[in-house]
């Protein structure tokens, strides 16, 4: 069978971070949506995306097939039900089409004449960019279950106190040292070649990917994620680093997503509280408007390859484009487009080419290129972009 992972309605609701990739590809918990559904099916998936994004990201079509809404992370009991579907069955949550059968032969689809299979057990969706925080905690959970059945994890060095240490689970190559591990509140998941240096304090839920690091002295707590070769500082709450990003150095970071490609210099700060404690309201790119999240804890959203300068502040609620770049004492608009340059003084235009030399450089240092398919994936979003950057 051939499975394919679709974005459905929600991606306009995850920009900025499905600006650069597909739903299926956003990280939450440990693993990326995609990642999730190829672990649990053992097979490989594509995807129904953008049309511009399908250069990168391509859908292969077969005779019979799988189509996945990409917002659900799987289950045990949902990857049976969507590996048993046939022709002309559909499997719903509420209004919501999870997955559904198709053939090559189909000219369309008319969900009115499917058999609707009704998924009435608790999943995991995720609709809205803070979702990806706020549901962290269970779906690093979930993944961690996953990852480490039947398996026995490293060791645990003798210089680092642990709390409840079979919730700990340590790849082959991780680096520890001197650090202080409480998985009392959720399990805490080191990945290969992870290193945590002397001093850290960390308060599981903690996901940290292949190559990640923490810097010295870390304070983490509140189900926190560190993707693929991020490298994090200083004080961060509940927040998900998406891949090859870094807070490096002191600062706080709390209910947040970055991106991949972003940096925050040394002593940034985002509020993720408003003073009046009130509900935070974000930039809702479907609407133009800023939309009530039902949260009082709702910190930064920063799409891919945004950087800023050393002692940023950000508001509660900021939404950060793509290729922004932000520097300058006060606090930045609570809404700043994708290739912007400048703060709270003022924004001018980040010009493209000025985009596609950092990025050179930045995926370099990582061994990755920055090719004319990733250039045309950011040419498009400067572009569609163009109408927010009205200064």
């Amino acid at each position: 069978m051939n499975y394919i992972l679709f974005d459905g309605d929600v991606r306009k609701s995850l920009l900025p971070f499905t600006y650069t990739k597909p739903v299926a590809d956003l990280r939450v918990g440990i693993l990326t949506i995609r990642e999730k559904w190829e672990k649990y099916l053992s097979l490989t998936t594509t995807t129904v995306t953008e049309e511009y994004l399908e250069e990168k990201y391509p859908m292969v079509e077969m005779a019979e097939n799988i189509l996945i809404n990409a917002s659900f992370c799987p289950t045990n009991s949902l990857v049976e039900k969507v590996k048993n579907l046939s022709e002309n069955e559909a499997i719903f949550k509420g209004d919501d089409v999870i997955a559904f059968f198709t053939s090559d032969t189909q000219e369309e689809v008319n969900f009115d004449e499917y058999t609707a299979i009704e998924f009435d057990e608790d999943i995991i969706q995720i609709k809205n960019t803070w979702d990806i925080f706020s549901l962290n905690n269970k779906a690093i959970q979930e993944d961690f279950d996953l990852l480490t059945e039947g398996r026995t994890s490293q060791p645990i060095p003798d210089t680092v106190q642990c709390v409840n240490k079979e919730n700990i689970f340590i790849e082959e190559g991780a680096k520890i040292s001197f650090a202080i591990l409480n998985a009392s509140n959720g399990p805490i998941y080191i990945g290969k070649d992870a290193e945590i240096m002397e001093g850290c304090v960390v308060r599981g839920a903690l996901a940290m990917c292949d190559h990640s690091v923490l810097k010295l002295g870390a304070k983490i707590y509140g189900a926190t994620t560190l993707g693929p070769y991020c490298k994090v500082g200083g004080e961060v709450n509940n927040s998900v680093l998406m891949g090859y990003s870094s807070k490096a150095h002191d600062g706080f970071l709390g209910n947040s997503v970055l991106g991949e490609w972003c940096n925050l210099g040394a002593d940034t700060n985002n509020s993720n509280l408003k003073n009046n404690y009130a509900e935070v309201k974000l930039w809702d790119y479907e609407t133009g408007r800023f939309a009530k999240t039902g949260l009082q804890f709702c910190g930064l959203m920063m799409g891919d390859h945004s950087k800023c300068g050393i002692n940023t502040m950000f508001n509660t609620g900021t939404v950060v484009g793509v290729s922004a770049n932000i520097y300058g004492s006060g606090f930045p608009r609570n809404f700043v487009p994708s290739f912007s340059w400048g703060g709270a003084s003022g924004f001018t235009e980040y010009k493209t080419n000025k985009v596609y030399e950092v990025a050179t450089v930045v995926m370099k240092r990582r061994n990755l290129v920055f090719d004319d398919v990733e250039k045309r994936i950011l040419q498009h979003v400067f572009e569609e972009t163009q109408q927010y950057r009205n200064y």
